[in-house]
Order: structure tokens, then C-alpha cells, then sequence
């Protein structure tokens, strides 16, 4: 009998991108702490952070920037939503969308009507470490994964800390 399918690595594989899958303890999923436990850099951290723009339907998007920047909320997201107000997604509606808890959101396998937009300097990185879908793994994979995955490289979407 074969092993049960895992999405996440039938979606990576896909990619044709190589990739790691790190296994780690879901207590230590949050960037600071997955890093200082496991060696990572942040500048090598990659957050996905699912973002609404607030009209009726809300509109979403999905967005990847380096854990050392911020996500400009107020304005390139604003702006590209087309909307006049946007805000992280609250937790309950990121799993709604998603299926995947806040620490372990990942750009695979997101569905298909979800934008995903990438701060261009996630793109200078040799490497990225990623949500693995799960607050129990992560993914460390080359930054051209994003774009396999079809992600937008947006310029000023996040700001350094």
C-alpha cells in the first residue's frame, strides 16, 4: 500500500523548482522563533500574509515579503485592491481561504482565484524559507519558486524594518 498523497509536495513537485521540507515544532512555527531555533536568518524568511480589501464582497490577495520588511497595507496594497481600505485578514478568515493556520501559510497550492504578489527583494534572496502549509514544517526553496507558483513581483510592496 503506497503512502497517502501529500498536496503540498505533489504542488511542489509540479514546480520543477528543488525545494527542502524542515520539519519543526509547531510551538516554534512564528518566524523569530523558528530562526533562532533552526539556525535561519529572517532576511532569508519569507511570510505569506493574506490581506482584504474592505468592500462588500471584500476582495483578497495573498502576498510574500521578506520577515525583516513590512507589508505597505495602506498603500501598494490599498492601491492594487482598488480599494479605499485593506487589512490583514483576520485568522479565522486566512484558514477560510486557505485551509492553513497563521505560522505555516504557504503560496502552495493556494487556490486558484487568490492573487499572489511577491516584494521584488523576496527575488534577491539565494533562498527563501517558507510556510509549509502546517505549523509543523516549513519549505526552503529558491525565490523562482514564487514565480513558478505564477506570483506577481511587485516593487514597494513591503518596506524595510
Amino acid at each position: 500500500m503506497s503512502a497517502p498523497a501529500d498536496p503540498l509536495v505533489d504542488a511542489l513537485d509540479a514546480t520543477g523548482v528543488p525545494y527542502e521540507i524542515v520539519a519543526c515544532d509547531p510551538a516554534l512555527a512564528d518566524t523569530a522563533a523558528f530562526c533562532e531555533a533552526y539556525g535561519y536568518a529572517p532576511e532569508d524568511s519569507a511570510n505569506t500574509i493574506v490581506v482584504m480589501g474592505r468592500v462588500t464582497p471584500p476582495v483578497f490577495a495573498a502576498c510574500v515579503v521578506l520577515a525583516t520588511s513590512r507589508l505597505d497595507v495602506n498603500r501598494t496594497v490599498r492601491r492594487r485592491l482598488g480599494v479605499r481600505k485593506a487589512s490583514f485578514a483576520p485568522a479565522e478568515i486566512t484558514r477560510e481561504l486557505t485551509g492553513m493556520e497563521i505560522g505555516g501559510v504557504t503560496p502552495v497550492g493556494l487556490p486558484d482565484d487568490l492573487p499572489l504578489w511577491v516584494d521584488a527583494a523576496v527575488m534577491t534572496r539565494p533562498r527563501i524559507v517558507l510556510g509549509g502549509g502546517g505549523r509543523d514544517r516549513k519549505v526552503v526553496a529558491p525565490p523562482t519558486l514564487l514565480e513558478a507558483l505564477g506570483a506577481e513581483v511587485v516593487e514597494g510592496l513591503a518596506r524595510p524594518l
